[in-house]
């Protein structure tokens, strides 16, 4: 979510443990938030492509 937020991602709401940010551009990618495990690369992959960014670019940040 930090990540995101660093390429100008803005929290809009929370729907039970998901939150949904709205980009610069007006897309829209879902986080889910379970405590302190790490997202799995399916996951990842699908929030990269939410976002329109590739996973190495998200790496980076």
């Amino acid at each position: 979510m930090r990540k995101l937020q660093k390429l100008g991602f803005v929290v809009d709401h929370m729907t039970g443990s998901h939150v949904i940010l709205i980009g610069p551009n007006g897309q829209r990618a879902v986080v889910p938030v379970h405590g302190a495990r790490d997202l799995r690369r399916g996951t990842l992959h699908a929030i990269c492509k939410q976002a329109g960014v590739t996973e190495e670019q998200m790496r980076r940040l």
